[in-house]
């Protein structure tokens, strides 16, 4: 084990293999959860419920009309949906087929939706009401395929799927925009119309799961267009095990997942498919709504809560959030952005025991890696050990073929059951990124005598002063210390003297003022470890920074303004 210390530290309830695992659809997941658990409740969403034996059924039918559009083995579905109980029904629906999901981000731009549209080529889309105008406009421009029209309200109870288009209606006109969502006499295939019409289910497609993929994942886009990771359906059955193995407490068809992390996200995705896999119910809410998701809570009693820190911090700072009982919440995992201690700490007290561990992910690998354990050693700042079955090296930036020992940065690469196919028609990317069956992640990352990870920053963060690597991520540490400080982002940025400077981007606790030279003072002092090249050389307070929807920075958008000023 010289060469996988993580092992030696796994506590006795995580194995340390799940191997052999099962090479079969992903569809299986669902069947099997149906099987032993017909009358068990799979999901809720505004009070209502299904069984597992209905969720199986309505899947059934959708493949059915899926097919009857046309699709078969191999073609793309898009999703463009929200958390909701027709997601789970349309992605297993799809696999089920042996045709691959795309989850779109329903707050895409037009030219973002087009691109990835264009990409990925969907031989049907299945969107919600309140998108239809926003594909129609895409339509003009590229081929979207036969479209499926849902609303909110067709899974919704009595009298919520009544009173719900009022409070829609309302919404929409005062953002400004058209009501109603799709103009009336415009003919459009309803989900509702198209369950109802559905002939019998065609039979579950024979796939071959290493080679054959479920699903589409589009990457963020920071190097350019954003390109869509393959996930075969080994590598998304693995995921969902190697998840599982990590909550030795979870009883399979007793326990519930608050999916607040929306499904088109590796992140949201894995939380689903961990719950089918469990048979563990799934609670949904169409977006993060601190008051909604509190009262799911409060209803649903959840066990499992995955998250982001923002998730979290929202929770832990909630008004009244004593009012509402949250203790069914036991364990979660933060990934996305580095989990402050204290964020930690305050969500065990409001959920009286609720444990918040940090893990860490990227698309390409289905998506999990690495996580602390609940029941073993949890070392803050750090992204904890490899999950099962998952191996890990640390190379040299300067030499590639030169792998370093403990307490040595290089870039974390990762090879396991989890790796992706690939890049959807890019292979010069995707040999690029997966050298020897190793996927190189591009994150620069250190690991301890114990095998415990930690990453240090982004190959393409890192910023060069005079020569000097530094690193943003330790930088912004040592900023989230400050006790004015909410959030901050340090970005490198073009400096006649130096080649780049450190540049932070602040933004202060509600009630707080502080000075750049403030700031800077603090980083100076000795007790903050930062030596005087990686103190920031300039601050800029604003109201808020750029996020992804799960609340990620988002760097490159800062960099890119800091172009267009330079000109």
């Amino acid at each position: 084990m010289s060469d996988r210390p993580w092992l030696d530290s796994y506590p006795p309830d995580i194995p340390k293999t799940l191997a052999p695992f099962p090479e079969t659809s992903l569809f299986a997941l669902l069947e099997s959860a149906a099987a032993r658990f017909p009358d068990g409740r799979a999901t809720a969403f505004f009070g209502a419920h299904m069984k597992w034996s209905k969720l199986l059924a309505e899947t059934e039918r959708f493949s059915s009309v899926l097919a009857g559009l046309g699709v078969g083995k191999g073609d793309r579905v898009g999703l463009i949906l929200p958390n909701c109980p027709q997601y789970v029904i349309a992605y297993y629906a799809t696999v089920r087929l042996g045709a691959v999901v795309v989850g779109n981000n329903p707050l895409y731009t037009d030219r973002e939706l087009q691109h990835q549209i264009e990409d990925s080529g969907p031989k049907v889309i299945v969107t919600l009401d309140a998108f239809w105008r926003q594909l129609m406009r895409v339509a003009e421009k590229t081929d979207v395929g036969k479209v499926v029209v849902t609303s909110l309200t067709d899974y919704m109870p009595f009298p919520v799927n009544k009173l719900a288009p009022l409070k829609f209606k309302k919404d929409t006109k005062e953002a400004g925009r058209e009501w109603p969502f799709i103009p009336k006499g415009e003919k459009v295939l309803r989900w509702k119309a198209a369950m109802k019409a559905a002939g019998p289910a065609p039979p579950v497609a024979v796939v071959d799961a290493k080679a054959d993929p479920a699903g589409f994942i589009y990457t963020g886009g920071t190097t350019g267009p954003a390109k869509g990771a393959m996930l075969s359906h080994y590598n998304l059955t693995a995921n969902a095990m190697q998840g599982a193995s990590w909550f030795s407490t979870v009883v399979d068809g007793q326990d519930a997942m608050m999916c607040a992390l929306p499904f088109f996200h590796s992140f949201g995705m894995l939380a689903m498919n961990f719950a089918v896999y469990r048979a563990a119910k799934i609670i949904m809410v169409p977006r993060f709504d601190l008051p909604l998701v509190l009262k799911a809570i409060q209803k649903e009693k959840p066990t499992l809560f995955p998250g982001v820190p923002r998730i979290y911090i929202a929770l832990n700072q909630a008004p009244n959030v004593e009012k509402y009982d949250m203790r069914s919440i036991k364990a979660c995992v933060s990934g996305a952005a580095p989990l402050p201690v204290a964020v930690a700490d305050r969500f065990r007290e409001v959920t009286s025991g609720g444990e918040v561990v940090e893990g860490y992910g990227l698309t390409e690998c289905s998506p999990v890696t690495h996580a602390n354990p609940f029941n073993g050693v949890r070392k803050p700042g750090h992204i904890g050990l490899p999950v099962p079955d998952t191996e890990c090296k640390i190379i040299a930036l300067d030499e590639p073929d030169r792998v370093l020992g403990p307490g040595e940065s290089g870039e974390l690469c990762i090879k396991g059951p989890q790796i992706m196919l690939g890049y959807w028609n890019r292979p010069v990317e995707t040999a690029a990124a997966i050298r020897d069956d190793w996927f190189h992640t591009g994150d620069i990352a250190v690991m301890d005598e114990d095998g415990y990870f930690k990453i240090v920053d982004r190959l393409k963060d890192m910023i060069l002063v005079s020569g000097f690597n530094v690193y943003p991520t330790e930088i912004e540490r040592v900023l989230y210390h400050h006790p004015k400080i909410q959030k901050v982002c340090v970005a490198g940025v073009p400096d006649e003297t130096t080649g780049e400077a450190v540049k932070a981007y602040v933004v202060l606790k509600e009630g707080e003022t502080a000075t750049v030279e403030e700031i800077v003072k603090w980083c100076r002092d000795p007790e903050q470890g930062l030596t005087g090249y990686r103190v920031p050389k300039q601050i800029e307070f604003r109201d808020s920074l750029p996020e992804t929807l799960i609340g990620k920075v988002l760097r490159r958008v800062l960099q890119e303004e800091e172009k267009a000023k330079s000109g």
